[in-house]
């Protein structure tokens, strides 16, 4: 997800994997499921098991584990492909989608699943609009309609090709409408999905999943149910569980040091790291409004002297990868726009050419803020780090300010920070996510950034474009323009890591850029 409020970003360790695997779970009617129960631990909360609420990561692998979407994403692809429905297609306008629902779908307590309750999800979500639920993800979403008991028609408001990505996320969670209000939130703890896996208990520190008799889709699960434990944050604590052997996996919430040092062992704890790489990223951000950061040749020249491969070196320890672009590598239209205009390696000689030509008088004073947790633990080192590069240049002299996150964002709307850290974990894999959010009409950053030629031209074309691989060379121009106007500044773009018992398998097939968690991947000896 991302960097709005609702989306408590952790750790690089817990970001989203790009890696693209091919391959999709087979068809199948009555998923039993084997094999042993496997305990996972993460440092997360699920703050909901209602999905017209939650809009956070513990939340979402929640949803996607217990309620199906019309569409899913197979396992290492970013292409959604059909899970409750049998097909979706646009109409010749990409303004009306039309979906055709499988037979004999019935939810977790036999209540057969048809188009009401679609409309039904989606209407009641739209209306209840709760402030920490996925309905912003849905501005183009004008109505559904359901002309029969198999059909759903969603009409927009303006072309939206990004629609089937949206719908196959956790934010396209199927309700039953017997059993939820249209007018409010569920309290109880419960859910009533049609997914693989339905929740038998949900407490402070544990939620336990058993495998649905009743699911008809595309997973096959591998284990007889799941218990995830919540650690609250506590570290530690996860990782000494794992080493004790309490846990069957460890993620969502290690250390880049517990990480390392996992992985560079003997082998002897009985634990094996798997990696994925990830499409979680983390910017530096400019008010363009700041008399300091919103001079250009200010911000050329924080370009040209940030070292990127030594932040990743000496602050993640190699669990992230430089980011040279908006658009992180594994999605379709990245390129390497600011690695291009301002190299990878720093240079001192640019950076002043830079503020000479801007008539700025150095060194420049200037704070860099931070907050401490919510986009990883480590971000306060990083901040001071990036802070030691400028002030190595005798060209600026920069501190860091770090506040928490709730007065954070209060002052970035305030208009309070000049320059400022933001990280990012995409909703859905597309470009769309990394770019309309940042650079479209009331982005979310805050930081008082327009371009016309974003705004006007070049995502309404994106938008409109069902073949999302047609879109390659407008999102190539939209980030050549933003690494010359400098609004942000990419830094680096997560690696992701479980870490599992030698007894433990399928983590591989669970980790990767459609952001979905599979329980159903998971197998234990």
């Amino acid at each position: 997800m991302n960097m709005r409020n609702q989306w408590p970003v952790l750790p690089i360790v817990a970001g989203l994997a790009s890696g693209l695997l091919t391959g999709c779970g087979t068809e199948t009617g009555n998923a039993g499921g084997n094999g042993s129960t496997v305990v996972m631990g993460m440092s997360d909360d699920v703050l909901a098991t209602d999905p017209a609420s939650g809009y956070d990561p513990g939340s979402w692998l929640l949803f996607n584990n217990v309620f199906q979407s019309l569409l899913s994403f197979p396992k290492g692809g970013t292409e959604p492909q059909p899970e409750a429905a049998r097909a979706c297609d646009f109409d010749t306008s990409t303004t009306v989608y039309t979906c055709t629902l499988k037979d004999g779908l019935k939810f977790s307590n036999g209540d057969d699943l048809t188009s009401e309750d679609v409309k039904f999800s989606f209407d009641r979500m739209l209306k209840i609009n709760d402030p920490a639920g996925p309905a912003i993800m849905f501005p183009t979403l004008d109505k559904v309609e359901t002309p029969d008991r198999k059909t759903v028609v969603f009409r927009l408001k303006v072309p939206d090709a990004t629609f089937p990505s949206k719908i196959a996320s956790g934010a396209g969670s199927i309700v039953d409408h017997r059993q939820y209000d249209a007018n409010g939130l569920r309290k109880d703890g419960e859910a009533v999905g049609s997914g693989p896996y339905k929740l038998d208990s949900f407490s402070e520190d544990e939620a336990v999943f058993s495998v649905n008799d009743q699911y008809q889709g595309t997973a096959k699960p591998e284990n007889s149910g799941v218990t995830l434990k919540f650690f609250h944050g506590d570290q530690t604590g996860l990782k000494q569980a794992l080493l004790d052997g309490d846990v069957d996996i460890a993620y969502r919430g290690l250390t880049a040091s517990d990480i390392a040092g996992l992985d560079q062992g003997d082998g002897s704890t009985g634990a094996e790291v798997v990696e994925g790489s990830s499409a979680e990223v983390q910017h530096l951000v400019f008010n363009m409004n700041d008399p300091v950061a919103g001079k250009l040749a200010v911000r050329k020249a924080i370009a040209y002297l940030i070292d990127r491969d030594a932040l990743i070196r000496d602050v993640y320890q190699g669990t992230a990868s430089p980011l040279y672009s908006i658009i992180p590598a594994g999605i379709a239209g990245h390129n390497t726009a600011f690695f291009d205009t301002y190299g990878a390696r720093p240079s001192k000689d640019k950076a002043a050419e830079a503020l000479s030509g801007g008539g700025i008088t150095t060194p420049v004073k200037l704070t860099l803020w931070s907050t401490p947790s919510r986009y990883g633990p480590a971000t306060d080192a990083e901040l001071k780090a990036i802070a030691g590069q400028l002030n190595a240049s005798g060209l600026f002299r920069a501190d860091v300010k770090s506040v928490p996150f709730e007065q954070y964002e209060k002052d970035i709307e305030a208009g309070k920070y000049g320059v400022y850290v933001k990280g990012w974990i995409p909703d859905y894999p597309d470009a769309d996510n990394f770019t309309a959010p940042f650079f479209g009409e009331g982005n979310v950053l805050g930081n008082h950034y327009a371009n016309s030629a974003i705004t006007g031209t070049l995502l309404p074309a994106t938008a409109a474009q069902s073949d999302r691989s047609a879109t390659e060379k407008e999102f190539g121009r939209l980030q050549d323009i933003v690494a010359d106007d400098l609004p942000v500044l990419p830094v680096w773009q997560a690696k992701q890591y479980a870490v599992a018992r030698d007894n433990v398998y399928g983590l591989e097939n669970c980790l990767d850029a459609s952001t979905v968690f599979r329980f159903w991947e998971l197998k234990k000896d």
